[in-house]
C-alpha cells in the first residue's frame, strides 16, 4: 500500500506460484510506478504537473505525453457523451468553492467539451476554463497499473485506489457497497470488471470531501437530498469511475438507463433497502 493519487492505493497480485518471488515484487513496483507517473502529470493540485501547466495556458498549444492526452481525450469524450453531467472543465468552480488550490489568473467557472482541443502530440484549451481530472484520473491510474502487471506476467490481481477497485484474471474478488449510513452490504464477487462508488446528497459530509457539481454548476450534487451512495460496474476503471458522477447528477428516473448507456452498471443504495 502507498499513498497515491490522493488516497491509499493497495495492488495485490494472485496466481504466481510460478513465479520467483522477486519478478512478482518488481511488477508491484512497476505498477506503482505507473501510478505515481500519471500523479504527477495529471495532479490539479501540484501547480508544475502537466496539467496545471495547460490551465495556466489557454489558447496555448503544449506538447504533452502519451497519459496526459489520453486522459484528456477519455474526459472529453465522456463529458459530451454525458450531455455534461460529468465535465471536466468545471475545476474553475471548484477552486471558487474551495475545494481545489487557486494557482492565479483569470479564469471560467466552468466550460464545454469541446473547450479542449487535441491534436497528435499535443493539446489547447480554447477557453480559459481549468480542467480537472479527479473524476476520471484514480480508475485510469489503476487500468494503467493492471496494464503494466499483464505485461510483466501477472495473470490475477486487484488494485484499489480510495475505492477505484479493478480485478483481473481468475480472481473473483468479495466486494462490499459502503451506504451512506456507513453500513455494509454485499454485493457479491468482482472478476475481470472494475468498481467505483460515490456517495451524493444529504449536504457536505467531512469525512467524505470529494465535491460532485452539476451541469453547469447548476447545482452542487450535495445538495441533492438524501444521501444515498452510487456504485458503479464497468469494464474499465476509468469509466466506472466518471459515470458515479453521472449516476449522482442524472434525474432518479434515468440514472440506470443513462449509466447503461455509457457502458456501466449501476447499483444504487435503493436497490438493496
Amino acid at each position: 500500500m502507498r499513498p497515491l493519487l490522493g488516497t491509499y492505493v493497495e495492488i495485490a497480485a494472485g496466481a504466481v506460484e510460478t513465479m520467483a518471488a522477486e519478478r512478482a515484487e518488481a511488477a508491484i513496483h512497476s505498477a506503482f510506478d505507473v501510478i505515481a507517473l500519471i500523479h504527477r502529470l495529471a495532479s490539479f493540485q501540484q501547480p508544475d504537473s502537466e496539467l496545471s501547466h495547460l490551465n495556466a495556458n489557454p489558447g496555448q498549444w503544449l506538447t504533452l505525453s502519451r497519459h496526459t492526452l489520453r486522459l484528456l481525450r477519455l474526459a472529453r469524450a465522456i463529458t459530451a457523451a454525458s450531455d455534461h453531467l460529468f465535465n471536466c472543465t468545471l475545476g474553475g468552480a471548484v477552486v471558487a468553492r474551495g475545494a481545489l488550490p487557486d494557482h492565479g489568473g483569470d479564469y471560467l467557472g466552468s466550460g464545454r467539451a469541446d473547450d479542449i482541443e487535441l491534436e497528435a502530440g499535443r493539446a489547447r484549451l480554447a477557453r480559459p476554463v481549468r480542467i480537472t481530472l479527479d473524476g476520471i484520473a484514480k480508475g485510469y491510474a489503476v487500468d494503467c497499473a493492471i496494464a503494466a502487471l499483464k505485461r510483466a506476467g501477472i495473470t490475477a490481481g486487484w488494485i484499489n485506489a480510495g475505492g477505484d477497485l479493478r480485478a483481473f484474471g481468475e480472481l473473483a474478488l468479495p466486494v462490499s457497497q459502503r451506504r451512506a449510513d456507513s453500513s455494509t452490504r454485499s454485493l457479491g464477487a468482482l472478476q475481470n470488471a472494475a468498481l467505483a462508488t460515490s456517495r451524493a446528497g444529504g449536504g457536505v459530509d467531512a469525512d467524505v470531501p470529494g465535491l460532485i457539481l452539476g451541469p453547469e454548476t447548476a447545482h452542487d450534487a450535495a445538495d441533492i437530498g438524501k444521501a444515498t451512495t452510487f456504485s458503479v460496474i464497468s469494464r474499465f476503471a476509468w469509466r466506472a469511475d466518471a459515470l458515479t458522477k453521472v449516476a449522482a447528477l442524472a434525474p432518479a428516473a434515468e440514472r440506470a438507463a443513462r449509466v447503461a448507456g455509457l457502458g456501466g452498471l449501476l447499483i444504487e443504495e435503493e436497490t438493496w433497502n
